[in-house]
């Protein structure tokens, strides 16, 4: 059941990833019957992340108050009412507004999709359930890559943007065999009803009662405790926040949005002139961008969270340099090896900073306050999204494509530091141990695999 559910939960990553990817590719279509200068192109891109901007503030009270899987089953019915809308458009006000709506629903499921797989995953291989959130948002720009080289003409992006609303059906199907999650229960005072849902997630026999027992221990040492936003600032609890808000910036800054969204673009101004050729390098980034996220669920709870962040901020640099020497002496790097180190960035970010903030964000915070840090996380994360997908077409306008990259590659370089300084090793621990190291009073960033609350994991384990 487990599996399922993280599959089920992952389809808001994919809708993500479609929404993202199709953007790009219906452009050309999209723009014959309704041309767009640069900024109403920019502003109609972003409003995506606009969307998911705003819901990201509402999004930890709403899932706290009303469980992780009802308000995921709201967020997938506005995925397909906003897919539906993009496809009937008759002004560019409109797909705006579809855009926004998507925006919301993507917003509102980047919070409740990690938390719900996190909340529900055994220890040991909750890094790679979380990590098929970002493997369907992978799945699903491939996937829209996919459909532009197959569906072409006039008017096709109807099509594409409708088919949108597919997913978001099977979304809101798929949840409604599901249990709600057994932490957010015992949170909310109902332990007869989290043991009920262990007992559908685990293997028939699987004892619960220790991974329970421990549930309800944390809740209780931190009831009377504060759970507003105002907690997010106590001493205990202020460097998960620092840790969660700063991966998003670093993952937004490292430039991914930029390559997704406009890698036609980028391609053109890398010397391939040709449509076709520009459109198969795309879906070259799409699939490499997917098989190495499977990579990074594969070894995400193998070799730790902080070593692959470490390699993927150091192959993101690296790639993004070496663009920048390509732009600026286009003689000494032939065009093929942009498509190269532009798909060693691809990788390097799928294997690190695409999967990696969304699981530290759902393992970081305590229990009470769980929802509202990732909500805060979120908030960062498209914030800064929506930041880079509006000023991008600016800065190629103006500074131009090297200058861009430059402060990019800066900026992961920037993530070396910030990994080894602030970003805790998770990996193995259950959400218990690593809540009870945040109120240890050691510094967050000393928590390491097997050190941390052995007893707490024991629990879990038994």
């Amino acid at each position: 059941m487990i599996y399922f559910l993280a599959t089920v939960a992952a389809i808001a990553g994919f809708l993500f990833g479609y929404d993202e990817g199709v953007i790009a590719v219906v452009r050309p279509s999209l723009d014959k019957d309704f041309p767009m200068g640069p900024l109403v192109a920019g502003f109609m891109t972003a409003a995506v992340p606009l969307g998911a901007l705003a819901a990201a503030g509402l999004a930890g009270r709403i899932i706290d108050r009303f469980g992780r899987r009802r308000v995921l089953m709201a967020a997938a019915a506005l995925f397909a009412l906003g897919a539906l809308i993009a496809a009937a458009i008759t002004a560019v006000w409109m797909l705006v507004l579809a855009r926004l709506i998507l925006g919301l629903a993507i917003g509102v499921a980047a919070v409740g999709a990690p938390l719900y797989i996190a909340e529900t995953a055994p220890h040991r291989i909750r890094g790679a359930l979380v990590s098929t959130y970002q493997l369907a948002i992978t799945i699903g720009i491939l996937v829209s890559y996919l459909t532009g080289l197959f569906i072409s003409g006039d008017g096709t992006w109807r099509t594409m943007f409708g088919l949108g609303a597919v997913p978001g059906l099977l979304f809101l199907a798929g949840l409604a065999f599901l249990p709600e999650s057994p932490r957010w229960l015992v949170l909310k005072g109902f332990p007869d009803d989290a043991r009920a849902s262990l007992r559908r997630l685990r293997a028939a026999g699987w004892p619960v009662d220790g991974e329970l027992d421990e549930m309800v221990r944390s809740a209780q040492a931190q009831a009377g405790r504060k759970t507003g936003y105002r907690a997010l600032l106590e001493p205990a609890i202020r460097p998960a926040l620092i840790v969660a808000v700063g991966l998003f910036f670093l993952q937004q800054l490292s430039g991914i949005n930029a390559v997704i969204y406009y890698a036609p673009q980028i391609f053109s101004h890398a010397g391939f002139d040709s449509a076709s050729t520009q459109m198969l390098a795309t879906v070259g980034v799409g699939t490499v961008n997917l098989l190495t996220t499977v990579l990074a669920m594969f070894l995400i709870d193998r070799i730790g969270r902080r070593p692959l962040l470490i390699l993927g901020f150091a192959g993101a640099s690296a790639a993004m340099l070496v663009i920048v020497l390509a732009v600026i002496e286009p003689t000494l790097v032939p065009s093929w090896v942009i498509i190269v180190v532009l798909l060693l960035y691809i990788a390097s970010f799928a294997i690190s900073l695409g999967p990696l903030p969304h699981v530290m964000m759902s393992e970081i915070f305590p229990l009470r306050v769980r929802g509202l840090g990732m909500s805060m996380a979120s908030i960062s994360n498209w914030g800064f999204n929506f930041i880079v997908v509006f000023s991008f077409p600016l800065m190629l306008a103006g500074p131009g494509l090297a200058f861009t990259f430059t402060i990019f590659a800066v900026i992961c370089l920037g993530g070396i530091f910030f990994t080894m300084t602030r970003v805790p090793e998770t990996t193995g621990l259950s959400l218990e141990a690593i809540e009870t190291h945040c109120h240890s009073g050691r510094p967050l960033v000393t928590l390491k695999r097997g050190v941390a609350a052995g007893a707490a994991v024991a629990a879990e384990d038994d």
